[in-house]
């Protein structure tokens, strides 16, 4: 018998293009302003707070969107010095600005306050871009230069950061005719085979404990019309690859270190699993490809240990006894 595998269920052909912020290379320049402390206080969607967002795209001249924004995330919002935010807009008034397309968007800002925290910022960044040639199933992203400042501290002190514009959920369900679902009691092995392998690799690939398709834990799943279920990962600045100073692994796990690599996906067929080995290793150029053109705003000395990483799991792909040890005989059961 033969097994036929497809990387992408045809059934989930695109709904529309991609918003200009995200096909469009030229940096954008933003500003800021508001209150650390009062964003970090409000909760859930009352939390919104009205606020105006100036940017730049190239040139001197500064133009403005009204937005309302509030505090995200559980962990950064409890531990980091800078809290990742979601911004909402009105459609009218984004129209003809590069927002256009957006009606929220995901703001991600570096944890800490620290010389080299917009460097891991970059490599979160990074890590969704390497994503983009293995998966049509991800999230859109662009790194912005931001220029932020506290009106809460009472010399309103500025910081020159990097931060990274994510799009919102219900936007990558729209492009692909889904719709999202939370529902704790759906299983991993209900979620479509090969897309959620070809995820669960991506989890291994980066070092990234930090998730759970089982509790739904940085993962959101998209129910498509053939009823098949897609899971959308995100949030990777606890990975291995980003190795930020503030990452570590759940106590539950047999690893002390997120630079060590842990499969964490369910056991499928092993023709599947070979499947999604091979679709790895004809997109390693495609990868290194996105690596080069997004690694450009690191720092120098970054590159040489994000390089080897790539390249230690690229290894244990063209290795059969490593690919069977670590991937395919290390799979969930429960």
């Amino acid at each position: 018998m033969i097994i036929q595998f497809s990387a992408f269920p045809t059934a989930s052909a695109q709904n529309g293009g991609i918003p200009p912020i995200f096909s469009e290379e030229e940096p954008l320049d933003l500003k800021l302003k508001f209150s650390f402390k009062e964003t970090k206080s409000r909760k859930g969607e009352g939390g919104y707070n009205p606020n105006i967002l100036l940017y730049r795209q190239g040139g001197d001249t500064w133009d403005s969107l009204h937005i309302s924004l509030r505090a995200r995330g559980n962990f950064r919002r409890d531990k980091c010095y800078f809290t990742p935010i979601k911004i909402k807009m009105k459609s009218k008034e984004a129209k003809n600005t590069p927002f256009q397309g957006n009606k929220t968007l995901k703001m991600v800002l570096p944890c800490q306050n620290a010389k080299d925290a917009n460097d891991y910022l970059i490599k979160e960044y990074i890590t969704y871009k390497l994503f983009e040639p293995i998966s049509e199933y991800h999230f859109n992203t662009k790194l912005v230069n931001l220029s932020l400042t506290d009106e809460g501290n009472k010399q309103q002190k500025s910081y020159d950061l990097k931060a990274i514009l994510i799009e919102d959920d219900e936007l990558i369900a729209q492009r692909f005719n889904g719709n999202l679902v939370k529902d704790l009691n759906l299983h991993p092995l209900r979620m479509k085979d090969t897309v959620s392998v070809i995820h669960d690799f991506y989890q291994f690939f980066i070092g990234n404990v930090d998730w759970s398709s089982n509790a739904q834990h940085n993962v959101t799943v998209m129910k498509l019309m053939d009823n098949s279920y897609i899971p959308l990962i995100y949030d990777f600045d606890m990975s291995g690859f980003v190795n930020a100073p503030y990452s570590e692994t759940p106590e539950f796990l047999p690893i002390t270190s997120v630079r060590t690599r842990l499969y964490r996906g369910f056991c499928r067929d092993e023709a599947l699993f070979e499947f999604v080995r091979a679709h790895y290793l004809e997109k390693e150029t495609e990868v290194w490809a996105s690596f080069e053109s997004s690694s450009k705003e690191i720092n120098p000395r970054e590159i040489t240990e994000m390089k080897k990483y790539i390249t230690e799991f690229y290894d244990i792909l063209k290795n059969d006894k490593r690919f069977r040890e670590e991937i395919f005989s290390a799979c969930r059961t429960q």
